[in-house]
């Protein structure tokens, strides 16, 4: 990790939602809504209401997660300050920068949660063990 990452550097950013009473649509222009090109998107799925996912940093990589679908909560923690935030609308996003561990918990049932990421799959870049991220980050 290059720099030290605050969670309050975790922006929760609204994307364009265009609509009427017969749907909506949301688009999201590579490095224009979120601050990075894209490199990779994935989805979280069939994760059974109240479970957790994620509890990793990545070194390098940014991610955007929307809750395209349902809800879910992330725990941000940058080693020193922890951090909560609700995702539930499909308009709205937040951007996780490098250096900060995150944790995406309380899931409801039949929540999908959409995530773009700045880089390509690395396992390289991922920090797995919070005692290792502590020593990197501190």
């Amino acid at each position: 990790m290059n720099r030290k990452s605050s969670v309050f550097e975790c922006d929760l950013l609204h994307l364009n939602q265009i609509g009427d009473r017969n749907g909506h649509i949301t688009s999201v222009n590579n490095n224009i809504e979120i601050p990075f090109p894209i490199k990779r998107i994935f989805y979280l799925y069939d994760i059974p209401g109240g479970e957790s996912r994620g509890a990793h940093a990545h070194k390098e990589c940014h991610q955007f997660l929307v809750a395209t679908s349902g809800s879910f909560e992330v725990l941000l923690d940058d080693g020193i300050t922890k951090r909560q935030v609700l995702l539930n609308r499909p308009d709205l996003g937040l951007h996780i920068p490098a250096g900060i561990w995150a944790s995406e918990i309380n899931f409801s049932s039949g929540s999908i949660c959409l995530v773009l990421a700045s880089h390509e799959y690395d396992e390289a870049d991922y920090v797995r063990d919070y005692d290792e991220y502590l020593n990197l980050t501190l």
